[in-house]
């Protein structure tokens, strides 16, 4: 339920798969306070939405007589709602998953081609918080915080040390976590970026196999380059890292460089790719050296890690609620303590800038 509201959450799902609608609706009716209605193609969900308007939508991307992005469009063109896309992301899709994203779907969830039901079920919970996430959320920004239940911590896969190593070069490091709305958000960050930026490594919780794209189009926008991370691979002067599907990317130090190491290992903070697993790597490996930044997105992945960057010396930066459209993963990491400047989205490329100590002429060229 909504905060100080009683009525329960109303949630359309339109699929024109028979097993989806159907295991999709006894996994979200089961928890309290969640009403299901299910369509089999978008004509179906207008008319049912005429009679209750939806909290959610939960929309594939395949389907007859209207395809799911077109009717997204629709839904954002008339009356915004969030959206979350539930599909099956390979080839084009993947492809179609992240220009959905950029119309204003709130967030994505992958489904198999095969095994959806034992899928679905498996993944009850992720499901559930996605939807609750949207469902406090607005398509372009709201205030949305979502505290999940205790779960393993960094420590599972990086040990925590009583102290950063001293540090071997001056190089300025720029790492960012992000979920819920993040690749619009780092759209808007990493476009900004002059070719001679500092080295950026990025975690967006996304689904595996959807990062590659989602670096690729990045790429094709960006003044920087920008790739999906791969094991050993260089962080340097003009290039963003975006951490695998998946796989737990970490920062290391070689020699008087930084290299990434992506590495499998348990969910932590509930996610793999985990902001706190990549932050702690560069309290440890860069210390002062580094600048973190924590964007729009649910739970509270990043916040310890974020803590443990500003005690370390590095410079901490959180999106604002105002321009996030999830507001969780900013929040719990400024109530403890862990944010050095509270920035909208528009301001947080000139502050890493000035941070990183570039030089005039660059400053004055992203001015």
């Amino acid at each position: 339920m909504r905060a100080g509201d009683r009525r329960p959450l109303h949630i359309l799902v339109v699929d024109d798969s028979a097993v989806v609608r159907q295991v999709a609706t006894a996994v979200l009716s089961q928890e309290p306070g969640m009403s299901v209605a299910v369509a089999a193609d978008p004509f179906i969900a207008m008319d049912k939405m005429r009679r209750q308007r939806p909290d959610v939508i939960l929309l594939d991307l395949e389907m007859p007589r209207m395809d799911g992005m077109t009717f997204l469009q629709k839904i954002m063109a008339e009356d915004p709602i969030p959206v979350v896309i539930c599909s099956a992301l390979t080839g084009q899709e993947t492809s179609t998953a992240l220009q959905a994203l950029e119309e204003g779907a709130v967030d994505v969830v992958t489904k198999p081609r095969l095994g959806v039901q034992e899928f679905l079920h498996e993944s009850a919970v992720m499901l559930i918080d996605t939807v609750r996430a949207a469902a406090r959320s607005h398509p372009r920004s709201g205030h949305a915080v979502l505290k999940p239940p205790p779960r393993l911590t960094a420590d599972v896969v990086l040990p925590p040390l009583p102290k950063p190593a001293l540090a071997l070069t001056s190089d300025k490091l720029v790492v960012i976590g992000a979920s819920t709305g993040g690749t619009e958000a780092l759209r808007v960050l990493l476009e900004a970026m002059p070719p001679d930026a500092p080295g950026l490594v990025i975690v967006e919780h996304m689904p595996e196999g959807f990062t590659t794209a989602f670096a690729q189009r990045l790429n094709q926008t960006c003044r920087i380059e920008v790739k999906e991370a791969a094991d050993g691979d260089r962080i340097g002067t003009g290039r963003a890292l975006i951490a695998p599907g998946n796989r737990h990317t970490l920062v290391r130090r070689s020699g008087a460089q930084y290299v990434v190491e992506v590495i499998d290992g348990p969910l932590v903070s509930r996610h793999r790719p985990s902001v706190d697993v990549l932050f702690r790597s560069v309290a440890q490996a860069a210390g002062p050296n580094a600048i973190g930044v924590i964007m729009t997105g649910m739970g509270d992945d990043g916040a310890e890690g974020l803590l443990e960057m500003k005690h370390a010396g590095a410079v901490t930066i959180a999106q604002d609620e105002a321009s996030c459209v999830v507001f969780g993963m900013p929040k719990e990491a400024i109530d403890r303590g862990a944010v050095d400047e509270v920035l909208p989205l528009s301001r947080i490329p000139e502050v890493i800038l000035r941070r990183a100590h570039l030089s005039g002429r660059l400053y004055a060229e992203f001015k």
